[in-house]
């Protein structure tokens, strides 16, 4: 979702799937014009073992790990975003595991704080952020530590995951202090670099109707959220 709101050059992926499957989203589209701004994108997956076997018996699914702007790093992602250097990277985006066990740290407020120190001013960050019909509490959580550290802009989506549990996830969409970001208003449209692609896997689902609904909370959820300022 962040891709569509600028022409972004540096992107680091914290994932612990191993799978390499963002690739199936976005990157595959990049090269026939979508993001084709991308030029470095760092991969940080804390199993290597994981990615070997993705590699040897998920070959179609792990094809990002194949392209060379991506750098591949095997370890913690919360201490490789520790030691990246300020202003590196235009977005980040975390594909975590739920806040249990060793990813809870990528939910507590000093890699969010990490994260904001890594990105350039105006750069952006798209992490898991749970269900809304089973974890409010957890996303309470999240809401209070992002708007404490992003001073940009600081949103909550969601949308269907039918193998996931209540059958929904969200994602945590925030800036930091720079350049406006309107995450509800992408700056590349979507449908239209969607017309000109010319990839092989087109985009299924997602399209600029699911991007707009995907900020329209239930009530209870958009109370809950709105009411955690700063």
């Amino acid at each position: 979702m962040i891709l569509f709101n600028y022409n972004y050059t540096r992107i680091i992926l914290s994932s612990f799937p191993g799978f390499g499957h963002w690739r199936r989203r976005w990157w595959c589209p990049a090269r026939s014009g979508r993001h084709s701004s991308v030029e470095q994108i760092d991969i940080c997956e804390i199993d290597g073992m994981v990615v070997d076997v993705s590699k040897k018996f998920f070959p179609d699914v792990a094809i990002g790990y194949d392209d060379p702007r991506v750098n591949l790093h095997i370890g913690d992602g919360v201490a490789f975003m520790k030691n990246a250097p300020e202003g590196t990277y235009d977005a980040v985006i975390v594909d975590s595991s739920d806040p249990i066990g060793p990813a809870q740290e990528l939910f507590e407020k000093p890699f969010f704080a990490s994260v904001a120190r890594a990105l350039r001013p105006g750069g952006v960050v798209c992490t898991q952020a749970e269900s809304i019909w089973l974890h409010m509490h957890i996303i309470e959580d999240i809401v209070t530590n992002c708007r404490q550290i992003f001073k940009g802009s600081v949103n909550y989506a969601w949308t269907t995951v039918p193998t996931y549990p209540s059958g929904v996830i969200g994602f945590m969409l925030c800036s930091t202090e720079g350049p406006a970001v309107d995450f509800k208003h992408p700056v590349n449209p979507i449908d239209a670099n969607e017309s000109a692609c010319k990839s092989s896997r087109p985009l299924k689902f997602y399209n600029s109707e699911i991007h707009a609904a995907a900020f329209c909370l239930p009530s209870f959820a958009k109370k809950v959220i709105d009411s955690k300022t700063t």
